[in-house]
């Protein structure tokens, strides 16, 4: 039976690109860049601004055709290059009840926003250039792969690993990567003995909320459909994202006195990464528990990191996404049994398989990750160098870089 263009879906999914986009243009970019210092805040927003104009471009020519084409024998593996520069798809193409002219829009966007996750890690201390050729390289080689497996008919797929939005894809992804940066690169200039203040919360705040909103079409928008699995999809999203903050702002305010917004709103971003995968699978009591645990484990990661063991992950990357990504992805083996109200395991799975295949899925997604950003960091380096030097470092990357100024006051 041909597939049959469904119109309620096709709407739900135009919106959904939308709101992924916004993610990363303006919410991701704004996020970062009110966390980092004034002298580098146009830095942190032409790295997002260009990372969504290199990928997409990327993408057109051979990353969805790797990433959903068919690879044939090799199919498990990568989807081939049949689909590169978008070849036979049309307006008339279907994928799935929509126009796979939108489905490749739709995975674009979470394309777009993963190698944008990165640049967190080493944010105020890498060159553009370098920037842009590791997001560009690591695009093709370490996300296009491992959404082929999870997403695109892969190994991981065929297994039954449970990601419905990705937290293995992006967030398990990105975290990995990021601590590999921020570890390869090393810390910034004076860290950790001088203080590193956000620059501006409010901007940070703005671009927190757009992510909260666009997420949404994150997670509901993985349904692929405008149905009640949508619905539930939306519901847990917002309930994890809640629970999330609210554990946080609860676990700084025993610890430290006072609750920051700071605080408040990394928890926010927790308790979403942490819903990723699980977003399609559980019921609210599942989400709960989820994004309970997120506001918790992702706070104390987030300080044992900085405080304890003084990795340089400059704007807790690790801490949140790729640790979110970890227990959201492991949690989603246990909430979505029926018993605590989720939809249930596939045919022939129980908790116990099921929780098999999600370690499968993680130590797989994080090996991969983590051994091929190492590398593409190393040759990166050899070709056009990762890091300013010290005095580019104090003087600021807006100036250094892009010769402008955020602010001219």
């Amino acid at each position: 039976m041909a597939p049959t263009l469904n119109m309620a879906n096709t709407a739900w999914m135009l919106v959904s690109c939308v709101l992924v986009l916004f993610m990363t243009l303006p919410g991701l970019a704004l996020f970062y860049a009110g966390l980092v210092r004034a002298k580098n805040v146009l830095s942190v927003l032409m790295q997002c601004f260009a990372i969504t104009c290199v990928v997409s471009l990327a993408w057109i020519v051979v990353g969805y055709s790797m990433a959903f084409g068919d690879g044939g024998s090799q199919n498990a593996w990568w989807g081939g290059l049949a689909k590169s520069f978008m070849a036979g798809i049309d307006a008339r193409t279907v994928k799935g009840s929509i126009p796979e002219t939108v489905f490749a829009m739709f995975q674009l966007t979470f394309a777009i926003i993963t190698p944008a996750l990165v640049i967190g890690a080493y944010a105020e201390r890498v060159k553009f250039s370098g920037m842009l050729l590791f997001s560009l390289l690591w695009l093709l080689l370490v996300y296009v792969p491992i959404a082929h497996w999870v997403w695109g008919d892969g190994w991981l797929q065929k297994m039954g690993v449970m990601d419905f939005a990705g937290g293995l894809v992006v967030h398990l992804n990105a975290g990995v990567a990021a601590l590999v940066c921020a570890l390869v690169l090393g810390r910034r200039r004076g860290f950790p003995d001088t203080a590193m203040p956000p620059h501006n919360m409010t901007m940070c705040v703005a671009g927190a909320c757009m992510l909260w909103v666009g997420w949404f079409g994150f997670n509901a928008g993985s349904a692929l459909t405008a149905d009640g699995a949508a619905g539930m999809a939306m519901l847990v999203t917002h309930i994890g994202a809640a629970t999330g903050a609210t554990v946080w702002m609860v676990c700084e305010w025993a610890r430290y006195g006072k609750p920051s917004m700071l605080g408040i709103v990394t928890g926010m971003v927790a308790g979403l990464g942490t819903i990723t995968p699980a977003s399609g699978f559980v019921g609210p009591l599942g989400a709960l528990a989820i994004g309970g645990t997120a506001g918790l484990v992702c706070f104390t990661a987030t300080n044992y990191m900085k405080r304890v063991l003084g990795v340089d992950d400059s704007l807790d990357v690790f801490p949140v996404h790729g640790v979110g990504g970890l227990i959201g992805t492991l949690l989603t083996g246990v909430f979505a049994a029926t018993q605590f109200g989720g939809m249930g395991y596939g045919e022939g799975m129980d908790m116990g398989k099921q929780m098999l295949v999600q370690v499968i899925g993680v130590l797989a997604i994080a090996a991969w990750s983590g051994i091929l950003s190492f590398v593409l960091l190393k040759l990166v380096d050899a070709i056009t160098g990762m890091r300013v030097g010290g005095d580019q470092e104090t003087e600021g990357l807006d100036t250094v870089l892009h010769n402008e100024q955020g602010y001219n006051l």
